[in-house]
């Protein structure tokens, strides 16, 4: 720092607030990128991957997660809009439009004077109530065994996908699949593990050939030789962890054989051991034999598979080391690590097992149904058209499901099409009133920021936004609390009424997310660019782009702090301050 001349008093430097204006800009231009995705009218982003992969998707997360952000406060918005992902499953678009939100209005705040401490105190004060304000006077208490309430929510969420043409089949699925995880008492539970759900694609078909399997499904057909079964009834499963081939040494090792009698020995000795192997596994009395992939040896062999086929057993191979507990919870059967160790007890049961041809691609795959499933998993098997449908379908119920499981954390509903936001921002602005100092000017700064959304969904929508957001804020403060956009009419309308609802935990967390993320930017005021094992050139190489960009007055530019950097030569740590 240069020293101070006789007269002259300490100014504080403009480096935190550049630093400040720079993080608003960057953070602002992501909302700003996927704002045309939200609502039921928004567009879709096409991707194309560095891998070439071309995706089309308007779920946030999914988007964000594909950008290359280089930019530190931005990425704190792609971490935000995966939290919301990870919380609620929804509102992954809308927590990031959000932040954007409130991120402009502290720059109005900023330039007022009021410090960045201040504001962030504020802002929190300010979510907490909408959180409160939402749960008493908005939201409505739902049962898990109504189940259409519901399928209505979830509508709500696939309203705004690319599948939302299909949505009436696939929001009982989703609905159908998570009321099944939670067993005998919904009424009890208070999360669900969505991992208990197993999604199976397959190619060809449409949408529209999506089914909920009670049972499971494998993506591939049995494996089988001429006159091998492919229909069980009453089946008896086992799932076997053992190779059905011959054995191998642990070391590599060439066995020369020069004789043609020993040749037919190894040959004969090869073929009793694989028998044996198989009439064990027809004594303990399975008709069907799922062998998990090994990668040590062949974990089977043509040979074996003619046995089994002799013996009347279907055989499924191939089944990964990751799907093994998904397996043997839906079946109810145990895993068997060695052939001696194969009883009837750890068998499992089904009802039927057979190959199945599904419509419009001719794929075969494996169906059991009528399993006991003790462990309340459930399976969808998705059709697609092509790979682009078939992933965003996957998205979409993936999405689908985690709006039941918020219900299942918090069971509130609460009014969509920008209804929410509107009631928030109507009852902060009255709590502005009543409050003193500079949290009113932050509460209203707040309360603006809130009615992007509903400002969003009209502009998306084609609407005339200053227009719609107008009247639904009087509809609003006459007491009309489910008013809300419908953007197929163009008009306000009670949200209530045309089954436009969604989970009270989306908002909430998006609320308080996007908050936590725009206090935390807005309380930064410097870089910190850590280098660990730099040499003298580069840091003298540093030194001189700093020394320069403080020449040219480049004040947007941040500043460079080195921290703990390493010598190469010596190893010792310094701290070289840029200041």
């Amino acid at each position: 720092m240069a020293p101070l001349l006789g007269g002259e008093t300490l100014q504080e430097r403009s480096k935190g607030k550049d630093v400040r204006q720079s993080n608003i800009v960057a953070a602002k231009a992501v909302a700003a990128a996927i704002r045309t995705s939200l609502g039921p009218r928004g567009m879709d982003k096409l991707m194309q991957l560095p891998s070439g992969e071309v995706l089309i998707s308007n779920d946030g997360a999914t988007i964000l997660s594909k950008m290359n952000v280089l930019h530190p406060a931005a990425k704190m918005l792609v971490e935000c809009s995966q939290s919301q992902d990870i919380e609620a499953g929804d509102g992954t678009t809308s927590v990031v439009v959000l932040a954007g939100a409130l991120l402009d209005a502290c720059g109005g705040l900023l330039n007022k004077g009021i410090h960045p401490a201040m504001i962030a105190s504020s802002f929190y004060k300010a979510a907490e109530a909408c959180t409160s304000i939402l749960k008493q006077t908005a939201a409505r208490q739902v049962e898990l065994s109504d189940r259409e309430s519901l399928v209505n929510a979830v509508q709500t969420c696939l309203s705004s996908k690319v599948v939302s043409q299909n949505s009436d089949l696939l929001a009982p699925i989703a609905v159908d699949s998570v009321l099944n995880v939670l067993g005998d008492n919904p009424a009890e539970a208070t999360n669900v593990d969505l991992r208990d759900i197993r999604m199976v694609e397959q190619l060809g078909g449409t949408v529209d050939d999506t089914e909920l399997v009670r049972g499971l499904v494998f993506d591939k057909g049995s494996t089988k030789t001429a006159g091998g079964p492919s229909q069980i009834e009453n089946a008896k499963i086992a799932l076997i962890q053992f190779c059905l081939s011959a054995p191998k040494t642990d070391m590599d090792n060439n066995v020369v054989v020069s004789d043609y009698a020993a040749m037919d020995r190894i040959l004969r000795d090869e073929r009793k051991y694989i028998l044996n192997l198989c009439k064990k596994i027809k004594k303990s009395g399975a008709n069907v034999v799922l062998i998990q992939k090994s990668i040590l040896r062949d974990a089977y062999n043509e040979l074996s598979l003619h046995f089994l086929a002799k013996m009347g057993i279907l055989v499924v191979t191939d089944v990964e080391r990751t799907d093994v507990e998904f397996v043997c919870r839906t079946l109810g059967c145990t895993p068997v690590p060695h052939v001696d160790s194969l009883s009837p007890e750890k068998l499992g049961t089904a009802e039927h097992v057979g190959d199945v041809v599904l419509p419009g691609s001719g794929h075969k795959v494996v169906k059991f149904v009528g399993v006991s499933n003790p462990g309340h998993t459930s399976t969808v098997l998705l059709r697609g058209s092509n790979d682009l449908v078939l992933a965003e379908a996957n998205r979409s119920v993936h999405d689908a499901q985690c709006v039941v499981r918020s219900l299942v954390k918090q069971r509130y509903l609460i009014a969509g099409g920008g209804a929410a936001e509107t009631e928030a921002s109507l009852r902060l602005r009255e709590l502005a009133l009543e409050t003193t100092g500079l949290d009113s000017h932050c509460f209203k700064a707040y309360a603006d920021a809130l009615e992007v959304i509903p400002y969003t969904l009209a502009e998306n929508a084609g609407l005339k936004p200053i227009d719609i957001v107008t009247e639904l804020r009087k509809a609003h403060a006459e007491g009309m609390v489910g008013a809300g956009i419908d953007v197929k009419k163009g008009r306000i309308s009670d949200m209530y009424d045309m089954n436009v609802i969604q989970p009270l935990l989306v908002t909430t967390s998006a609320i308080k997310l996007a908050t936590e993320t725009v206090c935390m930017i807005l309380k930064h005021c410097n870089y910190l660019f850590l280098l660990a094992d730099c040499t003298v050139k580069s840091i003298e190489r540093v030194f001189f782009w700093w020394t320069f960009n403080e020449l040219m007055g480049w004040r947007e530019l941040p500043s460079i702090i080195l921290c703990g950097c390493m010598m190469q030569s010596k190893g010792e740590g310094h701290y070289v301050d840029a200041d």
